[in-house]
């Protein structure tokens, strides 16, 4: 069928983000302000019928890419139009009011907070007032994160007040502003995915990180920060691994730091950095590099912001709220409740049970990266993944960040195919307007039911996408495109 073509699942793809963004115009997540006319809140069958065509467009979305990454493993279609695709599957969105999420509004009254004089990592969007910049803002930021102070480092808010300089605050323009700086990171996760990725792979490792619907959705529409982390996070183990020891490493370490100071996860990626410059330079100290380079990077951010290093105890605001996608979360809170009246102190318990499990799987995952039995890249994205699956406090996009490092090394084994159902499901589980409805977790539950059967059925073996230590660090040096200096 020629639905089911190549150029028939790009423009299928196409029509279903278009549907996504016609749906939100009238079910997204509107602002409570300062829509200027175009972002308006509808009454309920407006709404309902907005959500519906959303809904079938995000199905039409998940279809084209499901069955366009099964052509890509086939052999079918050609190797280098990926990025046609994407063109055409985010356009759509770029001019859509935020989607899946209101965090953009924190982000841009949190830019606001820091040019009023407010301190961002002592309080929360609710002090900003009329008048002051970011108020419209302030007041579409969803409930719990009102009064909470932000989680996020120097280097991001510095992106968010430029926002706010340039548009005066205003809802519209800054959220469009704060789109291109997702677009921006979209393109940084495509240049860091190929340059990872063998030349015959890079289509297929397009296909499971960028043209992700779960990234589509949450990262263009969303506008979440974390596809900034991701991009920068990726970018410096680019350098580490295809630069020679001494300028990749301090590239990487400067990258890397960038990525911290906008979430402090992307830390683990000094770790397999390190063991890729150290496993070069024949010495272990060498690997110290890039965590030197990247605690200067991140002091200077700090200091240059005037934002202080506050963020660095703002880290743990976010566990204190209580998600479904939580394992231990979810299983600390009904073990509390079975065994005593107040659940929190087993909560409690149990999430730090969870975070030292993960740093269990993290240590194993890099020894065997050490050893060289355990491709770097592919190490930090396992690690990743079992850091969201043990973390206190998980959502969907959180997915996006061990996934997309996978996609550069992995995407055509048969953890990139499971990656592949968990990010169809995910995509589910939040509805265009932000809210986390209980027919997002049927959806979500039927979708990767259906997809773990279909991975049952048609199981990717390794080999299609999945490439050895050895085998791709010969392919990075024959590839390469960076020219570095001989004398390093």
């Amino acid at each position: 069928m020629w639905v089911f073509s190549t150029a028939g699942c790009r423009w299928l793809g196409a029509a279903g983000t278009l549907a996504v963004t016609a749906g939100g115009w009238a079910a997204g997540t509107l602002p409570v302000r300062g829509g200027a006319g175009l972002w308006q809140r509808h009454g309920g069958a407006v709404t309902t019928a907005g959500a519906i065509l959303a809904y079938l467009g995000l199905t039409l979305l998940i279809l084209a890419w499901w069955q366009y990454g099964r052509r890509l493993r086939a052999g079918a279609g050609a190797r280098d139009r990926a990025g046609v695709t994407l063109v055409c599957w985010a356009a759509p969105l770029l001019l859509a009011p935020p989607l899946y999420s209101a965090d953009v509004y924190s982000y841009i009254a949190q830019g606001a907070m820091v040019l009023e004089g407010h301190d961002v990592y002592g309080a929360g969007p609710a002090v900003l007032r009329p008048g002051e910049l970011g108020y419209e803002a302030a007041a579409s930021v969803g409930g719990h994160w009102t009064d909470t102070p932000a989680p996020y480092g120097p280097f991001f808010l510095v992106l968010a007040q430029a926002v706010v300089k340039l548009t005066g605050g205003a809802v519209v323009p800054a959220v469009l502003g704060m789109r291109l700086i997702a677009l921006l990171a979209l393109l940084l996760i495509v240049w860091a995915v190929r340059g990872l990725a063998p030349e015959r792979h890079r289509a297929g490792a397009l296909w499971l990180a960028a043209l992700n619907p779960l990234l589509l959705i949450h990262v263009v529409g969303g506008l979440h920060n974390d596809g900034l982390m991701a991009g920068l996070l990726l970018a410096g183990m680019l350098c580490a691994v295809r630069g020679r020891w001494l300028v990749g490493g301090v590239l990487a370490g400067a990258l890397i730091g960038l990525a911290m100071t906008i979430k402090s996860p992307a830390a683990l990626g000094l770790l397999f950095a390190g063991i890729v410059i150290a496993r070069r330079r024949g010495r272990v100290p060498a690997g110290l590099l890039p965590g030197a380079v990247a605690v200067a990077v991140a002091a200077a951010a700090s200091l240059l912001a005037g934002t202080g290093f506050g963020w660095l105890r703002t880290q743990s605001v976010a566990a204190t709220i209580h998600t479904a996608l939580s394992v231990t979360s979810d299983l600390g809170l009904g073990l509390g409740l079975l065994v005593s009246g107040e659940p929190e102190p087993v909560k409690g318990l149990v999430q730090k049970l969870g975070l030292l499990a993960a740093g269990a799987v993290i240590a194993a995952v890099a020894w065997r990266a050490w050893k060289g039995r355990v491709d770097p890249v592919l190490g930090l994205g396992l690690s990743l993944l079992a850091l969201v699956a043990l973390s206190p406090m998980v959502q969907p996009w959180y997915a996006l960040w061990g996934t997309c490092a996978v996609a550069a090394v992995a995407w055509g084994g048969r953890l990139g195919q499971v990656l592949a159902v968990v990010s169809a499901g995910l995509a589910y589980e939040t509805a265009p307007s932000g809210h986390t409805p209980w027919y997002g977790f049927v959806a979500a539950g039927a979708v990767v039911a259906a997809g773990l059967w279909w991975a049952r059925r048609e199981p990717w073996r390794e080999g299609g996408g999945s490439v050895s230590l050895p085998a791709q660090a010969a392919g990075e040096r024959e590839r390469s495109s960076i020219s570095w200096p001989s004398r390093f």
